[in-house]
């Protein structure tokens, strides 16, 4: 099945990619989104979209955090930095973050 939308694609190649890094394992992926999804206030009911993404990104933001990578201040820092960039991309370009 096809990504819903393009960030739902981003969120699973980012949790490769940093699978891929040696960041986490698996397992630690696996119990990191239950928690995630089990935290869900429509845990049991997520239907797969926006939702389900919205629990993957938070496991990923736990994993980020407890690898000693990036905490809650700097990834929000980065979410800002992110929305900032593509409010101010034109549509069909690149959106770039500038370099820190």
């Amino acid at each position: 099945m096809p990504f819903a939308a393009p960030w739902h694609a981003a969120a699973f190649a980012m949790t490769v990619h940093l699978h891929e890094r040696g960041l986490f394992t698996w397992p630690d992926w696996a119990a990191a989104l239950g928690r995630a999804l089990a935290a869900d206030e429509k845990a049991g009911r997520l239907d797969g979209s926006d939702d389900y993404y919205r629990a993957w990104i938070a496991a990923l933001q736990e994993l980020l955090a407890a690898n000693g990578v990036a905490g809650a201040p700097e990834i929000e820092t980065v979410m800002k930095e992110w929305k900032a960039a593509y409010l101010a991309t034109p549509h069909g370009e690149p959106v770039r973050l500038a370099a820190r």
